[in-house]
């Protein structure tokens, strides 16, 4: 066998004993699509790491984990994977949300902690080279560590309560079951079965009032996050607009994301068929971006929703 077999071999078994640091079980199938490799070759990788004194309980067909108790050297990183860090923390910086910033900076801390002085150096010559640029909105949520209770709510499988505050501004009492949380359109999601509604519902986490984890436990299996965005996506509003045509090109990337369906040329104008479920916030925020070029042909409340958007935005701009 040659060297690049043994390197890559090397590779594989070092990545395999930071998975079974990092999960309790690790199953031998998902180590085997994860390297693109057979399972038997996964087996005597297992093998590899068991002769070299390292404590696996577990057997083939099942999964694998380290013996409970065991402690291994701290990790170290490569160059590429500081690198990595770097840009990691600056998106983080931009993306995550306020409730995150600080536990996300401490994890950060430890992670540099460990990092050998050499590296050190890298990180200090290159924070300061990566900048994300990125509108966020400035606006403060009303509950300390909100996304860190609702995760909590998911793993320990407890409902929430909340005072939730819509788009017109109507508060009402919810008790949800949290399904998990998404980021869209510059604003954090939750989704949840929601016990009044007895539906899935996504809700927005800066719209939330107050919320408590309260002790009364479910348990339904909801599976994935992404799985509810798209079985939410049933609830769709029908749009259609008349878009002149020298506008198009700047929407190529957007406008399926937006839910377009369908085209029809007419004239020098395009007539866009969507099927939207941000109607209340998503898409009127996204078409105020080309609304001179565009005509609202339904629905008809659509160009309300706009008037109203345009009027805050105006509002907001003559602030003194």
């Amino acid at each position: 066998m040659n060297e690049d077999h043994y390197i890559k071999k090397i590779d594989r078994v070092t990545s395999i004993l930071t998975q079974l640091q990092t999960k309790s079980i690790v199953r031998a199938q998902d180590l085997a699509d994860k390297f693109d490799v057979s399972i038997r070759t996964i087996y005597r990788d297992i093998k590899t790491l068991e002769n070299a004194g390292i404590p696996i309980f577990g057997e083939a067909g099942s999964g694998y984990s380290l013996v409970d108790g065991y402690k291994l050297p701290p990790v170290m990183f490569t160059k590429e994977e500081v690198l990595s860090f770097i840009t990691a923390e600056k998106l983080m910086q931009k993306f995550s949300h306020e409730s995150l910033d600080s536990h996300y900076n401490s994890a950060m801390e430890k992670v540099k902690a460990v990092i050998r002085n050499s590296e050190k150096n890298l990180v200090q010559n290159i924070e300061n080279q990566i900048d994300i640029y990125s509108y966020r909105p400035e606006n403060s949520d009303n509950v300390k560590n909100i996304i860190p209770t609702i995760l909590e709510s998911i793993a320990d499988k407890k409902q929430l309560k909340f005072h939730y505050q819509n788009v017109k501004d109507e508060a009402s009492e919810r008790i949800i079951e949290a399904v998990g949380i998404f980021y869209e359109v510059n604003y954090w999601y939750v989704m949840a079965f929601c016990t009044m509604r007895k539906d899935f519902r996504q809700f927005r986490v800066d719209r939330i009032l107050k919320i408590e984890k309260t002790e009364n436990p479910f348990h339904q299996e909801y599976g994935n996050v992404g799985d509810y965005r798209k079985k939410s996506k049933n609830q769709k509003v029908g749009v259609r607009l008349l878009v002149e045509k020298k506008i198009l090109p700047f929407l190529v990337n957007s406008k399926k994301y937006y839910g377009l369906v369908a085209e029809e040329e007419s004239d020098n104008k395009m007539l866009m068929t969507f099927e939207t479920e941000w109607i209340e916030e998503g898409f009127p925020r996204w078409l105020i971006t080309f609304a001179d070029f565009a005509e609202i042909i339904e629905p008809k409340y659509l160009k309300d929703t706009m008037n109203d958007l345009i009027s805050k935005i105006s509002n907001q701009l003559n602030k003194k």
